[in-house]
């Protein structure tokens, strides 16, 4: 256990010093859910020492953010967020200035392609047993060999934009993997490794588990990107730049798209492995989500029940941007052509990608649905919700009012989830 690590530190504070090899040891080796008392005793600790640390604020925010995640089961704020260490993360944010818009896109590409890359490595390292970490119930060869499938599938057009896709050169999916976690390891500055490192705190043993904080890690960047991009798209609007909107809504589908195979990445997870591990993370559910919640309310309007349900009182702060009824994307399309300064080819443009990023958004609803039928079964939700139904309930919800989704494309967009 880290107690004389974290004791020896208590004695001479500093961020830079924080034992943090030892502290993730020991939730590795153990589970969040069964820390030591004594450990967390002391972690609780160093987090009132914080606010009289006098070193460089970067890292302060570090080690804040991360006991934030270590210590939130034991104080009773365990929740969807701090269960993906996404404070750790440094997400692009719907209110960031708009002239930073151009760069979420580059930004959430080197993240998605660090965190698929780094859920591989580690499936790398089980197969040739050079870690034990997460022993229970580790995967076949076979099964790793999917999931590097699947996670190229994921991250090569990331590695494109990147330029880091020319030295994939090996015939087997595995090599190739091993070749991406090589080269984007290699472009990782030092800040980048020690927020991706720190940032699975999984709450047991099961080896699936860390498989599974990775891509709902991966899926809440790109949903963090949409938030970013459907904002910058409604601020274009409002100035009339049609080409710009067009830029920001079509790389959001673009985006959504992508961000496909993660879904059939995680639905290589073992069944009994994934009951096994979620056992201990009631209180962490998906209903919790604010960038899905952002993006959803950044479409249109949600309407009065959608607003007054456990999916936006879970996140407070979502529903009080809604209940201040600020523009939407529906708004935005409506004013524009309504004002007479676009021609009918800019509005029939814009209606048409639109259109388009609602069929997608609507496929990952269908294809989350399809998933959690597979993984759960008929059984509740972890965040008090009752699970499968509630998702059976709002994939359907129109993403925008004043553009229709043509019937055929609703049935063309119902997923499909694959283990192959």
């Amino acid at each position: 256990m880290p107690q004389a690590e974290l004791q020896c530190w208590l004695h001479e504070p500093d961020p830079m010093k924080f034992p943090y090899d030892a502290v993730v040891r020991h939730y590795h080796q153990v589970g969040k859910h069964f820390v030591d008392p004594k450990v967390l005793r002391l972690l609780d600790e160093v987090r009132e020492r914080l606010p009289a640390l006098r070193a460089p604020w970067p890292q302060v925010q570090m080690l804040a953010s991360f006991l934030s995640t270590a210590l939130d089961k034991a104080d009773e704020r365990y929740d969807y967020p701090t269960y993906l260490a996404l404070g750790l993360l440094q997400l692009p944010a719907v209110d960031d200035p708009q002239e930073q818009a151009p760069f979420a896109r580059s930004r959430c590409d080197r993240l998605v392609a660090q965190l698929v890359t780094d859920a591989l490595a580690f499936e790398l390292a089980a197969l040739d047993e050079t870690t034990t970490l997460l022993p229970r119930m580790r995967p076949t060869p076979e099964l790793v060999g999917k999931r590097c499938r699947h996670g190229l599938r994921a991250i090569r057009p990331a590695l494109g934009r990147m330029a880091l896709d020319g030295g994939l050169v090996a015939a087997d999916p595995v090599e190739v993997v091993r070749q991406a976690c090589s080269m984007v390891t290699a472009d990782m500055s030092l800040a980048e490794r020690q927020a991706v490192r720190l940032g699975v705190l999984p709450v047991d043993t099961c080896h699936d588990e860390y498989l599974f904080l990775r891509v709902l890690q991966a899926f809440e960047t790109t949903f963090a990107l949409l938030a970013v991009q459907l904002r910058a798209a409604i601020e274009a609007l409002g100035e009339r730049r049609e080409e710009r909107a067009l830029h920001f809504i079509d790389g959001s589908e673009t985006a959504l798209r992508e961000s496909a195979p993660l879904f059939s990445m995680l639905a290589t997870m073992q069944i009994e492995s994934f009951r096994t591990f979620r056992e201990f993370t009631e209180g962490a559910s998906a209903i919790q989500s604010r960038n899905y919640k952002i993006v959803e309310s950044l479409c249109r309007t949600p309407d009065g029940e959608r607003v007054d349900s456990p999916a936006y009182r879970s996140v407070p702060d979502v529903r009080a941007r809604v209940l201040g009824t600020p523009r939407t994307l529906d708004d935005a399309y409506q004013e524009a052509c309504g004002s007479g300064d676009l021609t009918p080819e800019q509005c029939e443009r814009l209606r048409r990608v639109m259109a388009e990023f609602a069929r997608t958004l609507m496929r990952w609803r269908q294809t989350h649905y399809r998933l959690a039928v597979r993984m759960l079964g008929t059984a509740s939700g972890t965040g008090y919700t009752e699970g499968t139904p509630y998702l059976r309930s709002v994939r359907d919800i129109p993403v925008f009012r004043s553009v229709d989704v043509d019937a055929p494309g609703v049935v063309q967009s119902e997923g499909v989830v694959t283990t192959s």
